[in-house]
């Protein structure tokens, strides 16, 4: 269904303590990812989940990722409509995401699923 809410991020300025926190208060289970940035997973639902990351600076609140069909189209409408977002990125073998920012300045972003999303390129 696109428009669903698919994914939340919780960033943390120290990602054990928000574990126990949100661990201890909602009873999630977290699955640490390899990759190059720490990265905890844990599910909400069958098709639903979050993750815990180290917080970048300036970033504070939950950041939402809503599932959409097109995340070109989506991303060019976010435009259109007086937002704006970024360069879509690939999660390889999972899809695609885009932060972006509504008209009031509050951050989200967009997630089309996509089994064949390649690695980022690496730069040498």
């Amino acid at each position: 269904m696109a428009g669903g809410i698919v994914h939340f991020e919780i960033p943390a300025q120290d990602t054990a303590r928000a574990k126990n926190f949100w661990g201890t208060l909602l009873g999630y289970e977290f699955q640490s990812m390899e990759g190059p940035t720490e990265y905890h997973m844990f599910q909400t639902g069958e098709n639903q989940g979050g993750g815990i990351y180290p917080q970048q600076e300036g970033e504070t609140g939950l950041i939402t990722y809503f599932l959409i069909d097109d995340i070109d189209a989506a991303r060019q409408q976010v435009e259109e409509l007086g937002g704006s977002a970024q360069e879509k990125e690939p999660v390889p073998g999972m899809g695609w995401y885009a932060r972006a920012t509504d008209t009031e300045g509050n951050a989200f972003s967009l997630w089309q699923g996509d089994e064949n999303a390649p690695a980022p390129e690496q730069s040498a």
